[in-house]
């Protein structure tokens, strides 16, 4: 006699079939051929599928309906479509925030200062994650503030493993964003003018130059500090965090009343370090690799 059990582990899932066909037009679309090619025609992911034209034809259209593959009106090539990578993009970043927390909490508790976990969005960072002091006077949580990258450590390091031109681009699009979107809220200058801190400390980055060479500090240290440019009296240091392609997907900061923690920086930003290593490590990050 059969249990209910029995049955429902070896009966056949409804549309089954029809969801591992989906899925294997998608992987065919993730292929290294499809990725070099910017994307493949329905009469080659039907070949390589080992399917009918028509019927490729039809659940790449639904699939782009959804968002899931996108379709490019000149080439008529498919490619992965922007709402396959948001899902992603958020089941990694869900993973990201709870592997960190054990991380950032060991940083509060060596520093006794609050700890972020940031990643970039275009040109602001993002901060995903806070682990608060104990101390009365301390840094604020930022969970889903943004902050212009430009004028952060965090963002500095997010984009320390850049290629020349990729970067070049983006600082020529958001090397003047407006500052914070927060406690801290300048004036926008117009384009063409470095920014300011608001501080009135001069920052370290101000045009491309500078920060190329910011970035190439940070290369050699493996941590970032900033001191006041960001906010009066406030200083801080990031960290990079790497992923299993080892790329850069994150960055551990540490920020604190310059009284408390500004002789200490170099020390802080080393253990951000050692730290945010252990953290890449455990997402698959290999550091011979880097």
């Amino acid at each position: 006699m059969t249990t209910d059990s029995e049955a429902a582990v070896t009966a056949p899932r409804r549309n089954s079939a029809g969801l591992r066909r989906d899925l294997e037009l998608l992987e065919i679309l993730g292929s290294p051929e499809a990725e070099s090619a910017g994307g493949l025609g329905v009469v080659r992911v039907s070949e390589l599928a080992g399917r009918d034209k028509g019927a490729v034809s039809r659940t790449l259209a639904t699939l782009a309906d959804s968002g899931l593959v996108s379709r490019d009106s000149v080439t008529q090539s498919y490619r992965l479509g922007y709402q396959l990578y948001a899902l992603a993009a958020r089941t990694l970043e869900s993973r990201l925030v709870r592997a960190s927390v054990p991380y950032l909490r060991r940083m509060v508790t060596a520093t006794h200062e609050t700890t972020h976990l940031c990643v970039l969005r275009g040109g602001n960072v993002l901060t995903l994650a806070s682990e608060l002091s104990e101390y009365a006077f301390r840094g604020l949580g930022w969970e889903g503030v943004s902050t212009a990258a430009w004028q952060t450590s965090s963002g500095r390091v997010l984009v320390s493993d850049w290629a020349e031109d990729d970067l070049r681009r983006w600082y020529e699009a958001h090397g003047h964003d407006a500052a914070v979107t927060g406690p801290v809220s300048p004036p926008l200058q117009a384009s063409g003018v470095p920014m300011a801190s608001p501080t009135g400390v001069t920052p370290l980055v101000t045009d491309f130059d500078s920060l190329t060479a910011e970035i190439a500090r940070i290369r050699r240290r493996g941590f970032a500090t900033v001191d006041e440019e960001f906010e009066t009296g406030v200083v801080g240091v990031s960290a990079p965090v790497f992923d299993f392609r080892q790329n850069i997907i994150a960055a551990i900061n540490v920020s604190a009343p310059k009284p408390r923690l500004g002789a200490h920086l170099d020390e802080a930003g080393a253990l951000a370090a050692r730290v945010a290593a252990e953290l890449s490590a455990q997402l698959g990050a290999n550091s011979r690799g880097r």
